[in-house]
C-alpha cells in the first residue's frame, strides 16, 4: 500500500497514506476526466519524472483507486469507483486553492485535463438551469476544448466544433471566473479575444462558471 505510515488511526490520515504522496492527485486529477494512457499521463504532468510516475499508478492500484484496463490493443489507466468517490474531494480542493492563486510564471503550463478540472470546478448547474443550452470553445495556451453546457448538464472535450462562441484567453481568464475582470471589459481590453460567435455571450460564460477568490 502507500510507502508513508503516519501511525495515527484516523480517516484524514489514512486518505493521506493512500493519496497524500507528491504527484498522487495530480493523477487522480487526470483520470477524473477520463482513462489514460502511460504516456498520456506523463504528457499531462511534464515534470513528473518516469520512475515517480509509474511508482505512485502501482500505489494507486494497489490500493483499488485505479486500475489497468486492456483496451483496443493497449492499456489505460482509470479509476475505479473507489477512486471515483475522489471528485468532490479534488474538485473541493482546486476551489479551495483558486483563492490562493496568483499570476502564473513563465514555467507553468496549463494542460487540458486541468482546464477541464478548473471548469468542472467552477461549473454552476443550479444557475445553467435558468439559461439556454450554449457551446463555447475555449482556448488557453495549447489546452482547446469544446464546452457545452444544456441545463444542470456539463460536457467539456477536447478540440473544436461548432459553437455559439468561441474566444482566447490568457491568465485574464481566471480573473474572469472570480469576477474581478468584467466580461466586456475582458473583451475590450484584448485578455479575452473572441475568435468567432456572439461576444456577448462571454458574460453567459462568466455567470455559468464562478470560482470566489
Amino acid at each position: 500500500m502507500a510507502p508513508r505510515d503516519y501511525g495515527q488511526w484516523c480517516g484524514i490520515t489514512r486518505a493521506l497514506e493512500l493519496v497524500g504522496e507528491r504527484w498522487a492527485l495530480l493523477i487522480i486529477r487526470d483520470l477524473l476526466v477520463g482513462p489514460r494512457r502511460y504516456g498520456e499521463l506523463a504528457g499531462g504532468l511534464p515534470r513528473i519524472p518516469s520512475n515517480v510516475l509509474a511508482a505512485r499508478l502501482k500505489e494507486l492500484q494497489a490500493a483499488g483507486i485505479l486500475r489497468r484496463v486492456p483496451r483496443s490493443r493497449v492499456v489505460v489507466y482509470e479509476l475505479t469507483p473507489f477512486g471515483r468517490e475522489l471528485e468532490p474531494v479534488v474538485l473541493a480542493l482546486g476551489a479551495w486553492g483558486f483563492k490562493a492563486m496568483d499570476e502564473p510564471r513563465e514555467e507553468q503550463v496549463v494542460t487540458p485535463d486541468a482546464l477541464t478540472m478548473t471548469l468542472r470546478t467552477a461549473f454552476r448547474p443550479q444557475v445553467a438551469l435558468e439559461l439556454p443550452a450554449t457551446s463555447y470553445a475555449t482556448r488557453l495556451g495549447p489546452a482547446e476544448l469544446l464546452v457545452r453546457v444544456d441545463g444542470p448538464t456539463l460536457h467539456v472535450t477536447r478540440g473544436d466544433g461548432p459553437v455559439d462562441l468561441a474566444f482566447a484567453a490568457g491568465p485574464g481568464l481566471r480573473r474572469l471566473i472570480s469576477g474581478e475582470l468584467a466580461p466586456d471589459r475582458a473583451i475590450a481590453t484584448g485578455e479575452i479575444e473572441v475568435l468567432r460567435g456572439r461576444g456577448d455571450l462571454l458574460a453567459r460564460f462568466a455567470t455559468t462558471f464562478h470560482l470566489a477568490a
